[in-house]
């Protein structure tokens, strides 16, 4: 137990001595919260690898998947809540991070473009129970975001901006819209590439 103890020592001490740097490579996993913009509500969790092109900003590929309940406007103006659906995203991203040297708390702001698939929905409406309903496949979009990170953590709120679907029975007809865009507060954390602060 007590060698155990001291190689988390020594790891933690090495950590600690180098800071974000331009060059360095670094992976983050996120899980968080949804909130679709026409309500309902889900759960998120995502895997970014990140570039530093510099010691304040970095690039990275954003690989996502949210669950959530949506609701979900039908043709002749009612609501209904759609069960839960799963959409993938592939999101380019791009951050600036306000850094000042030495610090461990570190606030930042960044944004992305990729290509969000759509997953299909189902609900209840009525006397169509369980009634399935097929959107498109997948659409462009685009997400800003902004947070802070401490260490190795990192906390922060993304708003995915996703256009409309048309839902369609199975028969084709259109009976409906779902609303793709969603903000998401999440949680995460980082392996490799550096930590902010001495």
């Amino acid at each position: 137990m007590k060698r155990l103890i001291l190689v988390l020592g020594v790891v933690l001490a090495f950590s600690n001595m180098y800071a974000q740097k331009q060059g360095g490579f670094r992976v983050g996993w996120d899980f968080g919260y949804t909130v679709p913009s026409n309500g309902g509500g889900g759960l998120l969790s995502a895997i970014e690898p990140k570039y530093n092109i510099a010691d304040d900003m970095n690039v990275g590929f954003r690989i996502g998947a949210a669950a959530m309940i949506r609701d979900v406007q039908g043709s002749g103006g009612s609501t209904t809540s759609a069960k839960v659906s799963v959409n993938s995203s592939y999101v380019a991203t791009y951050d600036y991070y306000f850094d000042e040297a030495g610090k461990s708390f570190v606030p930042y702001m960044g944004g992305g473009i990729g290509y969000y698939s759509i997953a299909n929905v189902e609900f209840d409406e009525g006397s169509n129970s369980n009634q399935i309903v097929f959107g498109v496949n997948g659409k462009m979009g685009a997400l800003v975001r902004g947070g802070f990170e401490w260490g190795k953590f990192r906390m922060g709120m993304e708003y995915n901006l996703v256009p409309k679907s048309d839902l369609h029975n199975a028969s084709g007809a259109t009976i409906g819209t779902v609303s793709n865009t969603y903000l998401g507060i999440h949680l995460g954390f980082y392996v490799g590439g550096g930590k902010w602060g001495k």
